[in-house]
Order: C-alpha cells, then sequence, then structure tokens
C-alpha cells in the first residue's frame, strides 16, 4: 500500500485534515479530536490553519487521554532502484496533538517523550512508488494495496487506516508503509559499465526491542533483532535494466534465552527451562515457506560464556531434524584471530560443501514488461550473540560472492579475476554501503555502531578500528544498563505491544523499596561531598575533623557503591511498560506490610554464567 504523492495537512474546526498535494478539487482525509477517521468535501471544512506541506502521514496513536497524529515532516532522496522507484529517508516527525484543549498530565508528558524519542532514533525509510515491505521478487505491480506486515513498521499506528481504506479506496492513498532499517542505493560504474548498486534492509516489528531486552524466541516463532538484507545490482543496457538481487536474513538464536544486566559487563546468561521445540519449529516453517532452503550459520562461540547458547541452539536444530534445515558453526574469534579476518572465507568453503550454489540468486528483466527470470531458493541465516558485528562480517563477505556471479552473468566482468580486483573505486563504495548498513542496523539494537566495522570499510583490521571497538563497547555497556529501559518503551509503545489507555495505574512509579532508592543518592552526596572538601577544606586538609569527616564519608560512599554493585539488578534501567519474559518481580515487606517491589530472575530461567562459582 503506497502512496503516490506527498501530502499537505491544515487544522480545521474537527480536527486536521490532510489532501493529495496539487489535488485541490479531491475529497479530504479528516481525522477529528476523537481520533476518527473519514473522508470529507473541502468546501465544507472551516480552516483554522492554512495547509503545510509534508512528506507523508504515519499514522494516529492512543496514548493514556490523547490521540496524536504522527506525520513525517521532512525527507531525504537516498537513492533510485530504477525509473521512478526512489527512496527517502525520514529527517523530522511531527507529533499532533488532537485535543488540544487537553492539558497533558505527568504520565502523557512521559509517554510522549518516549515516543518522540523513538521516532528521533529510528532510522525510518519510504518510497511513494515502490513497495519497500516486500523484497524485489514480492513486488505486486497490479495490485497497490500489498504490503508484507511484519516489516511495516507504522502498521499499528495505520491499522484503522487500512481498515477503513477496504471500503474507501481513497483512503488508501494516504497510506505510506514505512521500515525501519537502512536503504542506500548509488549509480556509479563497475569496468566502464553503467549499473545501480544498492541495499535495503527492513527489521521486523516482531519481537522488537533492545539488545539485553529482547533476546530468542517467543511462543509465536518470532525472534529478536530479526532482519531482511536485500543486495541490489541493476545492469543499465540499451534492452532495458537487467536487475539481480541476493537475499540474506539474521536473527536471534531460536530458542527461550535471555540476557539479565547487572551492572557488571557481563550480564548473566539465562535460558529456559524445558526449552520448548515448538517455537522454534513454528520460526524455520515460517523461514522455509519464505524463502526456501534455509542454511543456519551460527557464529557464537563454542566455548566460555557463550557456549550454552551454541549447545541449545545444536540441539534445537537437532530435534527438528528437518532437511530444508543445513547448519553450520563457525568458530569466527578462533578462526580470525591476530586480526586474520580474511580466513572468513574458510566459512564459504563449507556453505559450498554443503550445497550452497553461487548461481542461486535472483534475476529480472525490467523493459516494456516486468519479467522474471530465476528467484533465489535458498536463504542464509546468520547469528552471533547480537546478530550484529561478526554477522555483518559473513553477510558482507557474502554479499561479494554473489555479486561475482552477477558481475560475470550480466557481462559486465569475464571472470578472470574477483571484481574487486578491477575496479578500486566501485569497492570502496561496496565497503562503504556495507559497512554503513552495519552501524544502522547495530545503532537500531545497541544503541551504538557495529564493531569490526573497519574490516567492512577497507577489507582490513586496524588497530584504530580495535580502539573504535573499544570505545563502542564501552558505550554499549552504559546504554544498555543505564538508558536502554525507556528505549524499548519506545519501541513497546509505538509498535502497540502495551496500550496506555488500557493500564490501571502509572507503569513510570518506582516501586523499589526506599532504602534501595535512597542508595546512589548517599553514593552521589558522599563522593560530592569528600570532592568539596579535599578542594576546600575548611583549615589544613589534616586536621583531624577534615580526615574523620572524609573518612565517614568514604564509608558511606563505599557501602553504597559495593551494595549497588552487589544488587546490580535492581539499579538497572529496566523497562517500564512491558514484562520481560526472564525478570519478575518480588513484593517485600515490612511490619506486616509491603514495602516495595525487587527485582529477581524468572523461576523457569536457569543462570549458564561459566564464571559463576554457584553453577
Amino acid at each position: 500500500m503506497v502512496a503516490t504523492t506527498s501530502l499537505r495537512y491544515a487544522e480545521t474546526a474537527e480536527g486536521y485534515v490532510f489532501q493529495l498535494a496539487g489535488d485541490s478539487q479531491s475529497q479530504l482525509l479528516l481525522i477529528n479530536e476523537s481520533g476518527e477517521i473519514k473522508t470529507v468535501d473541502v468546501d465544507k471544512q472551516t480552516f483554522k490553519t492554512s495547509f503545510q506541506s509534508i512528506s507523508g502521514l504515519l499514522g494516529v496513536i492512543r496514548l493514556n487521554s490523547n490521540y496524536y497524529i504522527i506525520v513525517a515532516a521532512g525527507a531525504t532522496n537516498v537513492g533510485t532502484i530504477y525509473n521512478d522507484k526512489t527512496i527517502y529517508k525520514i529527517d523530522s516527525t511531527i507529533i499532533l496533538p488532537l485535543n488540544k484543549k487537553l492539558k497533558p498530565d505527568e504520565d502523557e508528558v512521559k509517554y510522549l517523550n518516549i515516543l518522540q524519542n523513538h521516532l528521533n532514533t529510528a532510522t525510518l525509510y519510504f518510497s511513494y512508488t515502490y513497495d519497500l515491505t516486500n523484497s524485489f521478487g514480492k513486488q505486486n505491480y497490479e495490485n497497490s494495496l500489498s504490503f508484507n506486515n511484519e516489516f511495516m513498521w507504522n502498521f499499528f499506528i495505520s491499522s484503522n487506516l487500512v481498515e477503513l481504506s477496504n471500503s474507501n479506496l481513497i483512503i488508501s492513498n494516504f497510506i505510506l508503509p514505512v521500515i525501519y532499517g537502512y536503504c542506500k542505493f548509488t549509480k556509479t560504474t563497475i569496468n566502464q559499465k553503467p549499473i545501480t548498486f544498492g541495499l535495503i534492509t527492513r527489521r521486523s516489528r516482531f519481537r522488537a526491542g533492545t539488545r539485553y531486552f529482547r533476546r530468542g524466541i517467543d511462543k509465536n516463532g518470532n525472534v529478536a533483532n530479526f532482519n531482511e538484507t536485500e543486495q541490489f545490482l541493476i545492469n543499465h543496457s540499451n534492452n532495458g535494466d537487467k536487475i539481480s538481487t541476493y537475499l540474506q536474513i539474521r536473527g536471534s538464536v531460536p530458542v527461550y534465552w535471555g540476557e539479565m544486566n547487572n551492572l557488571k559487563y557481563k550480564p548473566n546468561l539465562l535460558i529456559a527451562d524445558g526449552n520448548d521445540i515448538l517455537p522454534t519449529r513454528l520460526h524455520f516453517d515460517k523461514s522455509i515457506s519464505n524463502y526456501g532452503c534455509n542454511y543456519l550459520v551460527n557464529l557464537v562461540n563454542q566455548s566460555g560464556y557463550e557456549k550454552p547458547i551454541k549447545l541449545a541452539y545444536e540441539n534445537a536444530i537437532s530435534a527438528l531434524g528437518d532437511e530444508n534445515i543445513k547448519y553450520t558453526y563457525f568458530d569466527f574469534h578462533h578462526e580470525c584471530s591476530k586480526m586474520r579476518w580474511d580466513r572468513v572465507k574458510l566459512l564459504l568453503n563449507h556453505l559450498i560443501e554443503m550445497g550452497l550454489s553461487q548461481n542461486d540468486y535472483s534475476l529480472f528483466t525490467i523493459n516494456e514488461n516486468f519479467i522474471i527470470e530465476k528467484t533465489q531458493s535458498h536463504i542464509v541465516r546468520t547469528n552471533c550473540m547480537d546478530c550484529l558485528d561478526r554477522t555483518n562480517v559473513v553477510q558482507s563477505m557474502l554479499g561479494r560472492w554473489f555479486l561475482q556471479r552477477q558481475l560475470i552473468d550480466n557481462q559486465i566482468i569475464n571472470g578472470e579475476l574477483e571484481w574487486e580486483k578491477i575496479d578500486f573505486k566501485f569497492n570502496l563504495i561496496f565497503q562503504s554501503i556495507w559497512a554503513d548498513n552495519a552501524d544502522y542496523v547495530s545503532n537500531a539494537y545497541s544503541g551504538t555502531g557495529a564493531l569490526k566495522t573497519d574490516y567492512t570499510r577497507t577489507g582490513k583490521r586496524t588497530k584504530k578500528g580495535a580502539l573504535n571497538d573499544l570505545i563502542n563497547s564501552i558505550t554499549r555497556y552504559l546504554k544498555n544498563n543505564y538508558l536502554d529501559g525507556s528505549r524499548q518503551d519506545g519501541f513497546d509503545l509505538f509498535l502497540g505491544n502495551i496500550l496506555p489507555y488500557k493500564l490501571n495505574n502509572s507503569p513510570f512509579k518506582d516501586q523499589r523499596p526506599s532504602f534501595h532508592q535512597s542508595i546512589p543518592y548517599i553514593f552521589i552526596v558522599g563522593l560530592l561531598i569528600i570532592i568539596g572538601t579535599i578542594m576546600f577544606p575548611k583549615g589544613s586538609i589534616w586536621e583531624i575533623k577534615n580526615i574523620s569527616f572524609i573518612s565517614i564519608m568514604s564509608l558511606l560512599s563505599g557501602f553504597s557503591f559495593f551494595f549497588m554493585i552487589k544488587n546490580g539488578i535492581q539499579y538497572v534501567n529496566w523497562p517500564s511498560l512491558l514484562p520481560l519474559d526472564f525478570l519478575k518481580q518480588r513484593e517485600i515487606y515490612k511490619d506486616g506490610k509491603i514495602e516495595g517491589l525487587i527485582y529477581e530472575k524468572a523461576e523457569n530461567y536457569n543462570k549458564f554464567n561459566e564464571h559463576d562459582k554457584k553453577q
């Protein structure tokens, strides 16, 4: 379901009206203060403002006490696939309250901040003439009312528009499917022949969220951080465009598992008791139906902290016993240690031995007709722990390998040399686009750019890249422990996983016991007093009163610091809106009354840290 043009909007006595740009005579789309959507005539509206141009209407959301319209205010062209199939990245959004007389309360303000932060950080893309929610081979040019709701990021806030469009086709013109991910298309040359090269990565809206708060699988077979990445090669010729595509996926290990933050660098690795195989079966049934034979590339470590995840994954695959699932393990850190990253190509040899063919990609001809020459019949599903850094390296390697075959088949190169040795300039474009894709996918999940992108960008592992990885790793730690709770709330709010107006109590109230709440303040105040006393002592710093005062404050700060470390789970910035699978809250009583709630591991999850002596 794709809009055909940009929009204009204005405020009226009833609410907000939207109009297709350049079509002043058509009916308007009206959204009134109660969230009702309908079409109205232009001459029957009393306008309070003049029309303003926008890029598109994303949808309508109801928070705690009011309805809000979300619009894409501005967008940037990120490339054209062919002809008029241009893609845009949303630069800015506007949230319009429908009932302006209603003063938002404290909770409503928090919901609005969460929603705005999500919109500010999400990398959202759309096209007026191309369905970004579907791969190229699944484009439906005969019926514009077609999209894949798994990858339509604004599906929830557009659901009323979608439903009403079934009975009112005018409304369908105002629906703009948006994906969360990455898009880039560059018109260039390789070996002096004109081509367009590009990538589209679309993120699933199912089990979406942040790095430590969305792991593993749910009961419906959806996994965390699931992304499709589609690589394009468009060969421009006098006989029309030849479009070659190659599709890959990534996704969390499809068993019940999680990592419970505790303020330590390594969180507690948890795997659910009696892992149910049914969700894994559902996941791969869907994947096989959508993509064909599944080649699974598992990159987690085979020893230490990550070993239990490897074993759980392999046990699940063994239990399925499906001939359409071909599993391979590659010890990335061992094989590519000491910056020997070129050895990732050893994995390619394993896949070829299992049956992966370089000829198995999709090919289309676009001239007067849309001709499907051949379609890809397999998918490579790659994962590491986060499905980010190691996964990015492997996916770009596969993209490079399939591109070699596509260039030969398009008679752009003869195959005597690898394409990167023929055209250094195009190799830089390829590396830059794949590295940017890595950063965008990583930012969406972990809050920082990807690690190891120096290899993706340059083909070499560098000391500067290793330093950048260290900085990103520290940043990830800080964000994942202290900031990601509200970021996860943003995902759940925008995607409709939680409906604020149905909550009976405020989700934002800190329900921990007062003692637990006071500890960070004691630590900070004690630390500030120590610093102040040292810098601005009354008399000599060595006077007994100053030494005593510093000693007392040091004891208080030291006690509070070690209390927070020992009880780190209580001081993580957990999500407020939706409970986590592996986490529960237990009531604490004092004098027969509930003093507060503290966080604990859920009973059905076991701890699997090999460094934990209690194991």
